[in-house]
């Protein structure tokens, strides 16, 4: 899977906020500064040809829908972040948001909660 530019992932956004629709629609949703129409077109044929979305025609409209969940490419991005700057360690990258005071505490206490909840289920 190859990674996504930072404008293909903005645009990844909106396709999965809105779902299966039309470029008019992912534009719409976008925030400001929207970019273009055709640059937008443009940034879709590119993620319809790596394969992270799908397109349809439907009368003369082609409509474009995920073919990569959220999810997935959460998944995927940041097993290789943590892999590419924190070593392969989970624990490495909380240490980090702690120190950079990301982390509080408090959101710590809730983390190990969830740690200690999921162990028992």
């Amino acid at each position: 899977m190859q990674k996504l530019t930072s404008q293909e992932e903005e645009v990844m956004q909106s396709i999965w906020k809105v779902g299966e629709n039309n470029i008019k629609a992912f534009l719409e949703q976008m925030s400001e500064p929207k970019p273009p129409y055709t640059t937008l077109a443009s940034t879709i044929k590119k993620l319809e040809k790596k394969g992270y979305i799908k397109s349809r025609l439907i009368g003369n409209v082609y409509f474009f829908k995920p073919f990569i969940s959220e999810q997935f490419y959460k998944k995927k991005f940041m097993s290789s972040f943590v892999q590419e700057y924190f070593d392969n360690s989970y624990k490495e990258m909380v240490t980090f948001f702690i120190k950079q005071k990301k982390l509080s505490a408090e959101e710590l206490k809730e983390l190990i909660n969830i740690i200690e909840k999921d162990k028992i289920n």
